[in-house]
């Protein structure tokens, strides 16, 4: 049996800075930095030392600085792989949260969610980010 730890990357820059993330390559912040330690220290504490540890990461920058920080603990190195980034946000990656806010058209709160097109162009649907991973 396998066990999957799934970590996402913590603060980075486009979270303080207030713009979309999605595939807009933003960096950790310093605080995302010490976080990734922390995160690393606690997967360290869990995984037993005799383990067989794969490490699999988008290559995003914020994830990548993530995955390398845990990877130094287990002297493995991360298979980077652009299928596992987050959600596409298209048009709206790196602009301002405030653009995405005024053209966002939220999904219906009963029916279809998953292939619901939110109103931005070159936006993944859920059901295609799903498909992608």
């Amino acid at each position: 049996m396998r066990t999957l730890y799934v970590v996402t990357h913590p603060e980075a820059t486009h979270h303080v800075e207030g713009v979309v993330g999605g595939w807009h390559d933003s960096r950790l912040t310093p605080v995302g930095v010490r976080a990734a330690a922390s995160i690393a220290q606690a997967l360290r504490a869990q995984i037993p030392d005799d383990a067989e540890v794969e490490l699999f990461s988008s290559d995003l920058q914020r994830t990548r600085q993530t995955a390398e920080t845990v990877a130094a603990l287990f002297d493995v190195k991360p298979a980077l792989d652009r299928r596992l980034r987050e959600k596409s946000y298209g048009e709206a990656g790196g602009q301002p949260q405030e653009w995405l806010d005024r053209r966002f058209i939220p999904p219906p709160a009963v029916g279809e969610r998953m292939d619901h097109d939110e109103g931005v162009k070159g936006a993944e649907t859920k059901a295609q980010l799903v498909q992608r991973i």
